[in-house]
């Protein structure tokens, strides 16, 4: 789980059932991240609802402060819920993309040729 995690909500109250929620699936996004980058992951969450003509949007903005980079992700839908879904599949995305960036190479190199003569 992401230790630091900042939930608000603008022009809304975001109830409890919501937070569990946001916190269940943006909180898991660690598992995508490279270990260095874990222990100082800081997630600032925005739930943001609006009326424009009697239509109303749900945004939620994802803002992920990581070592060397800050990754934000912005999805607007009818639904909360659906908006910080889609939210999760487009970090997942963007953090796979990190991770490339970001990891050692060699060490994965050397991990997969350490298996190898284990199991010649």
């Amino acid at each position: 789980m992401i230790a630091k995690m900042e939930i608000s909500g603008v022009h809304t109250t975001v109830d409890e059932d919501l937070q569990k929620y946001v916190q269940k699936k943006i909180g898991r996004m660690d598992r995508y991240m490279p270990t260095h980058a874990r222990k100082s992951a800081h997630a600032e969450v925005k739930l943001k609802e609006a009326k424009i003509k009697a239509k109303k949007e749900c945004t939620c903005e994802v803002i992920l402060h990581l070592p060397h980079e800050v990754i934000a992700t912005k999805e607007t839908t009818m639904n909360m819920y659906a908006a910080v879904d889609i939210v999760e599949t487009k970090l997942k995305n963007q953090l796979k993309k990190y991770k490339e960036k970001h990891t050692d190479k060699r060490l994965h190199r050397r991990v997969l040729s350490k298996l190898r003569s284990r199991n010649a």
